[in-house]
């Protein structure tokens, strides 16, 4: 059976570039963290969320016990345009799913598409990991408008 990918769409106030460099490089200074973490499951927000931009980096987490926590890796990067990631925070990375973002011109802003898909590598988790993650990504993409 095959889950359909999660797609969301924003509409921010910043060129291409400005949106991509704060979607990756400035990731940890609002995503919430404090309960969209691997270390808020554990009770505590984590201590950093940080993005290695550029083929092959890490997307990784420090939790508040200094644990530290691999998300995924990036597959596609061309700042200004496209970021994408393999999606696995605090799970296996053989049961990963994966993340694009895809930024583009929008008059005098940027329309920026989130995709989620892979939902079958989660094997009998995928339907309710997908609707989670649904509505999780609501409030995450939330917090990336409003840190503008």
């Amino acid at each position: 059976m095959t889950i359909d990918p999660i797609v969301k769409t924003v509409r921010v106030p910043l060129r291409p570039v400005d949106a991509f460099a704060l979607f990756t490089e400035k990731i940890g200074a609002w995503w919430p963290v404090e309960s969209h973490s691997v270390s808020a499951g554990q009770g505590a927000p984590s201590r950093s969320l940080s993005l290695e931009g550029k083929m092959g980096g890490a997307l990784i987490e420090i939790g508040h016990d200094g644990t530290q926590h691999n998300w995924g890796t990036v597959e596609e990067w061309e700042p200004g345009h496209v970021f994408a990631t393999t999606w696995h925070p605090g799970k296996m990375a053989d049961r990963q799913t994966r993340v694009r973002v895809t930024l583009e011109a929008d008059g005098d802003g940027t329309l920026g598409t989130l995709t989620h898909w892979g939902w079958d590598a989660r094997g009998n988790d995928a339907a309710a990991m997908r609707t989670g993650y649904d509505g999780g990504w609501n409030g995450v993409l939330e917090r990336f408008v409003g840190a503008i």
